[in-house]
């Protein structure tokens, strides 16, 4: 894989150094693409490459680890990301040798400043999942965090319901670990810039701000679908996620309607470092436009106290680890009819 990048070793190695003395900024701060060395500065280097660009933190006594810096010493910024060629889930394990059982991933040099699980909702994307984990394992590992991946597949041929695996991915992923935060993807986004954080903010933050499937604009103000993440706090907030969205569309809008209601706001990277891709495919068969989503959407101050991770029910079928992800295979039931 070949990533563009603005950093040299040295720049890196300074930046790392003026951050350890800086004081602690607001978590929503984003470095705007304008402080960022000129293009023709730009140059090649290999994923390899990359990996081998590390500072180490010396422990402390008593072999304490301190905790890691606000913002990576090791991201490297813009990306290549192509789908020209297939990859393969070997070639995934035999590039990320850190890995643990079930995709998980703690910084051996430092403490991480948070505990996150990546929960995606799948059935059937075995393509799209590979390319997922080949990007996003090396940006995750660069983030410098403290992450496991828990991808929650729809047993069966029913019609697919993306928010409740939302909710499903949440409710395991706690049953194995003290996760924090919550980041849910869609298997078919990558980042195109690894200073897109894929934690925890103040605010629920919206990660997929500029797809290429919109011309790299926010299609509309309330979006929020794609990527985001949630802290434990904010998804108990708004009773998690809607449970009643059966087919395509609708379920991010109410999400987006329940953190309206309970005060909050989005936050987002800029439009530059929120850049990502999509991975062009048909729509999914049993995922068709819902035709109860504007009804729903409508009444999602009516509904969410109700709907949501107080009320998920779900029987796991499998539950399977190796060391790129956790896949819990999942009966979410039938729609009502």
């Amino acid at each position: 894989m070949v990533l563009y990048y603005f950093n040299t070793f040295d720049m890196i190695r300074n930046s790392f150094a003026q951050n350890q003395q800086q004081q602690s900024h607001d978590s929503l701060l984003i470095i705007p693409p304008s402080e960022a060395p000129p293009r023709n500065r730009e140059i090649i280097t290999t994923d390899r490459e990359i990996k081998s660009i590390q500072i180490t933190v010396q422990p402390t006594k008593d072999n304490e680890l301190e905790v890691c810096p606000e913002r990576s010493p090791m991201l490297v910024g813009p990306l290549r990301i192509e789908f020209s060629q297939l990859v393969s889930l070997d070639l995934v394990k035999s590039e990320n040798p850190a890995l643990k059982e079930g995709g998980r991933y703690t910084p051996k040099d430092c403490k991480a400043q948070q505990k996150v699980a990546i929960i995606i909702p799948f059935r059937n994307r075995e393509e799209h999942l590979k390319f997922w984990l080949y990007y996003l394992h090396p940006i995750l590992q660069r983030q410098q965090l403290d992450y496991g991946v828990y991808v929650i597949n729809q047993d069966g041929e029913e019609t697919f319901n993306r928010a409740k695996l939302l909710n499903i991915g949440y409710a395991e992923a706690l049953k194995e670990y003290d996760y924090e935060c919550f980041v849910f993807s869609d298997v078919d986004l990558i980042p195109m810039d690894d200073r897109n954080i894929y934690k925890c903010y103040s605010q629920p933050r919206h990660l997929a701000v500029s797809m290429d499937k919109f011309g790299f604009r926010l299609p509309y103000n309330q979006y929020f679908g794609g990527v985001s993440s949630l802290s434990k706090e904010q998804f108990l907030k708004i009773n998690g996620f809607p449970n009643n969205y059966w087919g395509w569309g609708g379920e991010d809008d109410d999400i987006y309607n329940r953190l309206a209601s309970r005060g909050m706001s989005i936050s987002r990277p800029d439009g530059v470092i929120g850049k990502c891709r999509m991975i062009r495919h048909d729509r999914d068969q049993k995922n068709d436009p819902n035709p109860q989503r504007f009804d729903r959407i409508a009444h999602t101050r009516e509904t969410m106290n109700i709907d949501g991770i107080n009320s998920l029910t779900y029987k796991v079928v499998k539950k399977e680890r190796n060391s790129l992800f956790t896949k819990i295979t999942v009966n979410v039931g039938v729609p009502k009819r």
